[in-house]
């Protein structure tokens, strides 16, 4: 029988004992117990388990979540904990590989300025050197160029006095002339000495 049902039959006869219990007065509770007392107490019984079993299943399911839950809040901590150690791994790696790339530029930068340095060294001295050897060149070739006029000047008046010694007179060259012309016509006398 269910409860529903024992319940109904309950309610009508407390109905019919309560009628009685008016009308006959003590004996309703002796009544009462001789008909449902033992379908009461069973169904006490039932509801004493039946509350009893739905208190430690409930106790039970609240003990399972709260395990459940304090599985998942330690879970959860360490995989934040797990997540910010990586995080923060990450960003001491990224910090160094900032400082790393900052220092290699540092040392490009200053190997750079060496060079160029190097270089401008280098030309200024190639520029003084091609100057010295301009110089030295224009001083040869000045020294050259003084030589070769002296030489031509001292040529020039060596030819000069030989054609002042070796020149002929006007009035030399006039009488040999006519002499020449003379012997030619044959009349070429030779003076008497």
């Amino acid at each position: 029988m269910s409860t529903a049902e024992t319940n109904k039959k309950s309610s009508q006869k407390d109905e019919t004992v309560a009628a009685a219990d008016l009308a006959g007065g003590g004996n309703l509770d002796k009544i009462r117990e001789i008909l449902f007392g033992v379908q009461i107490r069973e169904s006490d019984k039932k509801f004493a388990r039946l509350e009893e079993r739905l208190l430690k299943e409930s106790s039970d399911l609240r003990e399972e979540i709260k395990k459940r839950f304090d599985a998942l809040e330690v879970y959860v901590k360490k995989e934040v904990e797990s997540l910010t150690s990586r995080l923060k791994s990450e960003q001491e790696e990224r910090a160094e590989a900032d400082k790393d790339c900052l220092r290699q530029l540092k040392d490009f930068v200053k190997g750079a300025e060496k060079k160029l340095s190097q270089i401008d060294d280098q030309a200024a001295k190639n520029h003084r050197d091609l100057r010295e050897q301009i110089l030295n060149q224009s001083k040869t070739m000045t020294d050259d160029i003084r030589q070769k006029t002296e030489q031509i000047s001292a040529l020039l008046e060596r030819r000069v006095q030989e054609l002042r010694t070796d020149k002929a007179d006007r009035t030399a060259l006039a009488s040999l002339f006519t002499e020449v012309a003379v012997r030619l016509n044959d009349e070429f006398r030779l003076p008497e000495k």
